[in-house]
């Protein structure tokens, strides 16, 4: 996968406003083009749900406090069997590595850590960029 913080090679990038038709028309179009590279059925709703958790938390986390019109970059690449996608937001960054353990009893009320432990769980690969506003993402068809 590389450096996370470099650019996918052979990638198509896009702009994307927090736009709830807009991210489903992209996720959509990545998800056909994985499936045309052979994506089985089976694993859909897990790339999905990465991919839906990483361009929220670019909105929801990465930009708060900014202008709600800011954009998100979202750049990917989709090759025989094999799926890439960076989602980088506008914002400070944060540090992956401090979030607290949502599976822990003493922060199963907390809302922060559940969408990076689910992309972690369902895409091959998961890197942040040392500012921590660039996530990129792999899944390997097997």
């Amino acid at each position: 996968m590389g450096d996370p913080s470099t650019s996918i090679p052979g990638s198509e990038s896009v702009q994307l406003v927090n736009d709830r038709d807009q991210i489903n028309e992209l996720i959509d179009r990545i998800l056909k083009l994985a499936v045309d590279a052979g994506l089985k059925d089976a694993a859909l709703f897990a790339v999905r749900l990465a991919i839906e958790e990483a361009i929220t938390n670019a909105f929801v986390h990465g930009h708060e406090g900014l202008d709600t019109n800011l954009p998100v970059t979202v750049e990917f690449k989709v090759s025989d069997g094999d799926l890439q996608i960076a989602i980088e937001d506008q914002g400070p960054g944060f540090t992956p590595e401090a979030l607290p353990d949502p599976t822990l009893t003493e922060n199963l009320s907390k809302p922060f850590g559940r969408g990076v432990m689910l992309m972690k769980a369902y895409m091959t690969e998961v890197a942040f960029n040392s500012q921590g506003n660039r996530v990129k993402m792999r899944y390997l068809v097997s």
